[in-house]
């Protein structure tokens, strides 16, 4: 499917569903003129997401990825899902792009974009607290350490900020996540343990579909239902 221009941003793309009754308008097809939410969408793009990105450097959740891409000798910071703020962050950014012209926003965004980036592995993976020491532990603990859960954040920032902006670098981020060679799993066992037993957040489940056009984005779908059964 070719890059989507910001023109026909949609939220969700039903145009390929022989089922859905209702299909969705572009952003930009839509002006909000009011008194209610007009000033608040502009203080959402002036002052709410500048303030955010400002507190994600703040809390050293930029910071996490700087240190996954050795560009910072730095301790992982927070919790073990603190990286996802960063990509709600940009799904939140997309949405605004979609529909209004806020230029200083993306240049903040494609800087943030970059630093994602650069700290992915060779081999695909992508989670700041599983990066150098703890590496052993990647996929070993599904149902507690929110690595789908993330990966699900990433999915979902992806698509918003390609079907809002036409650019695919974080879409090409999220697909190298998706793809096996990072993560050789086992065949689901019969009495599934952590590793098989679903978060309590289905992000990743509801990120695939909305890529539409790239069915590989999840490496190993089969397994995935396995985990969402188990729950």
């Amino acid at each position: 499917m070719p890059d989507p221009a910001p023109s026909s941003a949609l939220v969700v793309d039903t145009s390929h569903s022989p089922y859905a009754r209702l299909r969705p308008v572009p952003l930009t097809a839509v002006t909000l003129t009011d008194a209610f939410w007009s000033p608040r969408r502009r203080i959402l793009r002036e002052v709410t997401l500048p303030s955010q990105y400002d507190l994600l450097e703040e809390t050293g959740r930029i910071d996490n990825f700087r240190a996954a891409a050795s560009k910072k000798d730095v301790p992982f910071l927070g919790r073990y899902f603190n990286h996802s703020d960063v990509y709600k962050w940009l799904e939140a950014v997309a949405w605004v792009l979609a529909a209004d012209e806020a230029a200083a926003l993306r240049g903040t965004a494609e800087v943030v974009i970059a630093e994602v980036a650069d700290a992915q592995g060779a081999d695909g993976y992508l989670n700041t607290y599983f990066t150098g020491g703890r590496a052993a532990g990647r996929w070993a603990n599904l149902r507690d350490l929110h690595e789908l859960y993330c990966a699900g954040h990433l999915i979902q920032a992806a698509v918003a900020y390609r079907r809002a902006t036409g650019s695919d670098r974080l879409f090409h981020v999220a697909r190298r996540l998706g793809r096996p060679s990072h993560s050789p799993r086992p065949s689901p066992p019969e009495a599934p343990g952590p590793a098989y037993r679903s978060a309590g957040h289905p992000l990743l489940c509801l990120g695939q579909p909305r890529t539409g056009s790239d069915a590989r984005l999840v490496a190993n779908p089969v397994t995935l239902i396995f985990i969402i059964l188990s729950a």
